[in-house]
């Protein structure tokens, strides 16, 4: 006797036969990697930033303008370290 064939299970045969390593245009991933590559760095600058600030407001003896100056320094830093190179990359 002959198994019959599942509906489902023929399609995904179908969709996986007529895949072709290589042919899909991939702009949008690389688009959406990039922008989420940019907003998880920024982002922990952001937060780092934030996060010397109140310590160092603060902490024991700590004041607003130490805060500033620190936040500001490592903002700075940052970005100068993280700012993109112009490098055309993959």
């Amino acid at each position: 006797m002959a198994k019959a064939e599942n509906p489902a299970t023929a399609q995904a045969d179908a969709d996986a036969s007529a895949y072709v390593r290589g042919e899909m245009p991939i702009q949008e991933q690389a688009a959406t990697f990039q922008l989420f590559m940019g907003l998880t760095k920024w982002g922990s600058l952001a937060v780092a930033c934030l996060l010397v600030f109140l310590t160092l407001w603060f902490h024991p003896g700590g004041t607003l303008v130490a805060g500033i100056l620190g936040a500001g320094v490592l903002a700075v830093v940052g970005g100068f370290a993280l700012k993109s190179k112009g490098g055309d990359g993959h």
